[in-house]
């Protein structure tokens, strides 16, 4: 199945504030029972089999579902979550996390300013050469590794996507379901995109449903 990039609507930010939060809700329902959260959790579990604490840097993190899901499973890790998206009004407001909009092809922070940067169902929206521009920045601004949290393109996929049309809250999300699955990326692109992008080691793990989850070693990780 040939990659289609595909325009989403919520990255566009066409709807009405409605609808903008009824597809945020279906972003929250994927995650929740279609590997999204198992995904990053697997991911958190390998980075901090030898630590107690971990600082992340949230990329395109809408209005932080995920990491705030992480932290409510890992209450032996301490995570100090930032937020990172490209609207401020897409980040949430008094929830606990520091929030900053940025661009997440030219973070604005020092090198090494978090032990972490994750994404979750961003790295699709990018083009290739984006996407290893991406993981350049990310790796520059963590200490230890990048998480992506992603799609894999697939027929089946593609064809359950549209077969969920009926069950979605948003005409945003009835547009941008089957767009993301045609302009995601196989494991073996991710793959060549993060060891391009130069880290050290690249471990990727295919989740449940269609779901992969990719680590970018800035240092060698655990044998």
């Amino acid at each position: 199945m040939r990659r289609r990039p595909t325009r989403e609507l919520l990255d566009t930010d066409s709807g009405t504030p409605s609808e903008v939060a009824a597809s945020l809700k279906d972003l929250r329902w994927f995650n929740r029972w279609f590997g999204g959260i198992s995904t990053s959790s697997r991911l958190i579990e390998i980075v901090a089999r030898a630590t107690s604490k971990l600082s992340v840097l949230e990329v395109a993190a809408g209005d932080g579902f995920v990491p705030k899901e992480l932290q409510k499973r890992f209450s032996q890790i301490h995570l100090e979550v930032t937020l990172l998206d490209r609207a401020p009004s897409h980040l949430p407001r008094n929830n606990g996390m520091r929030a900053v909009a940025g661009d997440a092809l030219a973070l604005p922070f020092q090198g090494s300013a978090f032990d972490i940067v994750s994404s979750s169902l961003f790295v699709h929206h990018l083009q290739p050469d984006q996407v290893v521009l991406f993981v350049r920045e990310a790796l520059r601004v963590c200490r230890v590794a990048v998480l992506i949290n992603d799609l894999v393109r697939h027929p089946l996929h593609l064809a359950v996507a549209y077969a969920g049309l009926p069950l979605y809250r948003s005409r945003l999300t009835r547009n941008d379901a089957p767009a993301s699955v045609r302009q995601a990326y196989t494991v073996e692109e991710m793959r060549n995109f993060l060891e391009k992008a130069g880290a050290s080691r690249v471990e990727i793990h295919r989740q449940y449903f269609f779901r992969m989850g990719a680590i970018a070693w800035k240092q060698q990780g655990p044998s």
